[in-house]
């Protein structure tokens, strides 16, 4: 028997967010009472520019199983790489706070707890529009080229996984690749990944930060990735 995890840090980045972050909490922290473990809530406030801040320290002032960090740097890498910092919990997991359900995220963790010893993370199966579908299929084609990958969300959140799998705690990508080394590391290193199917395309709010020019610096930073893989454990010297 998988025995029961006794903390799960949730890692949810947040950037601008301040008109939707309190409502999606809540819903996070209501559904989680689903989870048969101990949770706990990190809200990774980031460069936002309106009362993002306000609006998370209002939400661990009255929700005990909600912390927050701030950082003036903004950005996806730095901000989960800061919340893996704070992460005191036996299970890890961080996802997209502006488009992930509450349902969605507990679905995912259910998986975590009663396998064990696996990555779960989302395999996100319908997209806003045609744009955004064939910009993720190029990418995800180039990564699992590349990478020799074999799932089809690079980006997909949440993702979650065990402390004991190490590599995933020290990640190093200061960008938006960092989904891309999380899964490059968990190839390298054989951590075994169930892939969960996703369907919700809803935003809670704000404006997504992928845009053409993002697109083609994904596209370009996973080649640099691959030219620089010196750093992948297997092929260091």
């Amino acid at each position: 028997m998988t025995p029961t995890p006794g903390l799960i840090s949730i890692i949810l980045p947040v950037h601008n967010q301040a008109d939707h972050i309190e409502q999606v909490t809540r819903e996070f922290v209501a559904e989680l009472a689903k989870v048969p473990a101990r949770c706990e809530l990190i809200l990774v406030e980031n460069a936002s520019r309106d009362n993002s801040l306000t609006a998370c320290r209002r939400l661990a002032a009255e929700l005990s199983s909600v912390k927050v960090i701030t950082t003036e740097k903004g950005g996806w890498g730095p901000a989960v790489r800061l919340g893996l910092q704070a992460a005191e919990g036996d299970v890890i997991c961080y996802t997209n706070s502006a488009r992930t359900t509450a349902q969605d995220l507990v679905f995912c963790l259910l998986y975590a707890v009663a396998y064990g010893g696996v990555v779960v993370k989302a395999n996100r199966k319908i997209r806003e529009n045609w744009r955004r579908r064939l910009g993720s299929m190029l990418f995800n084609i180039e990564c699992r080229t590349l990478f020799d990958l074999s799932n089809w969300d690079v980006n997909g959140t949440p993702k979650v996984f065990p402390r004991s799998f190490d590599k995933l705690m020290d990640l190093k990508q200061e960008n938006d690749l960092i989904d891309a080394e999380f899964c490059i590391m968990c190839r390298q290193s054989d951590y075994p990944m169930i892939e969960v199917p996703v369907f919700s395309t809803r935003r809670h709010g704000g404006r997504s930060t992928t845009g053409y020019m993002s697109a083609v610096r994904l596209y370009w930073g996973a080649l640099t990735l691959w030219r620089k893989r010196s750093w992948l454990p297997s092929q260091a010297s």
